[in-house]
């Protein structure tokens, strides 16, 4: 971290929001914040769900195959958008653009 950047990499452990989300959105949510690269401890604050719930259906310890399913249906919408996000440009950009799509996708899928 830089001397000019002041903000903390992580919220403070136990300052979170309450989560008043039902399960099943809470965890879709989760695996949508996972697809997006978002840190666990990031995604416990902003959604206010327990850092070990979070950590327990990223590792598979909880409802491994939903998850696991909701996390394939997410990379496949985040595809789609790039995709769609490539079709508004021509050319080079938007060779590149399903490249960089592609790509994302290929690595998601090798993590």
């Amino acid at each position: 971290m830089s001397c000019a950047d002041k903000r903390s990499p992580n919220p403070p452990i136990g300052y979170a929001c309450d989560c008043k989300l039902p399960p099943a959105q809470q965890i879709d949510l989760v695996a949508e914040f996972h697809v997006n690269r978002i840190r666990p401890s990031r995604i416990a604050y902003r959604l206010g769900i327990d850092l070990a719930q979070v950590e327990a259906w990223l590792s598979g310890e909880e409802d491994s195959y939903h998850f696991q399913d909701l996390i394939r249906r997410h990379r496949r919408r985040k595809y789609q958008m790039q995709l769609r996000r490539a079709e508004k440009f021509r050319g080079q950009q938007a060779y590149e653009m399903r490249l960089a799509a592609e790509r994302d996708l290929a690595q998601q899928y090798s993590q």
